[in-house]
């Protein structure tokens, strides 16, 4: 695949499914906290992977919401794409939904903003290839990720 070409956000995504096992959780049975944090950092270095065919870097985790607990016996779903490239960053967002597998409830359990960055065999940052967004959603996060990154370089520029 040709690194330089404009790729479109649905080329990028991924969805990993985990069941949550006792091992997994705390004393209240709930999913671990930094259990999670890894399964979505590697759902969104995959999803950079994906849109560099480079191996790619996390540069930051700017927003990270716990929103409901997921239980041991659920399964976690964790959906990443890449919302918007810069020019060797690029953010990808994380959806994660806990699914209990008895009643087949799904919820909103948790979202993740990432930055990553594609580097080469010496670990120098690469240009990343553009991105197109093509629907009403992608377009919104699109823009959304264009704000964030603002907030973004404004907490960077106070350390």
């Amino acid at each position: 695949m040709k690194r330089d070409r404009t790729r479109t956000v649905k080329e990028s995504q991924v969805e990993m499914v985990e069941m949550v096992l006792p091992n997994d959780t705390n004393r209240l049975g709930n999913l671990l906290g930094g259990r999670l944090m890894h399964l979505i950092d590697i759902s969104a270095a995959i999803a950079a992977s994906r849109h560099t065919n480079r191996v790619c870097v996390t540069a930051s985790v700017d927003e990270l919401n716990f929103l409901h607990p997921i239980l041991a016996g659920e399964v976690v779903i964790l959906q990443a794409s890449v919302n918007r490239v810069f020019r060797t960053s690029m953010e990808v967002g994380v959806r994660v939904t806990r699914e209990n597998l008895l009643t087949g409830e799904r919820l909103h359990a948790n979202s993740a903003y990432l930055t990553f960055v594609s580097i080469d065999e010496e670990g120098r940052p690469l240009p990343a290839p553009p991105i197109r967004p093509v629907t009403r959603e992608e377009k919104r996060r699109y823009a959304d990720a264009a704000r964030r990154r603002e907030l973004r370089l404004l907490h960077r520029k106070k350390y």
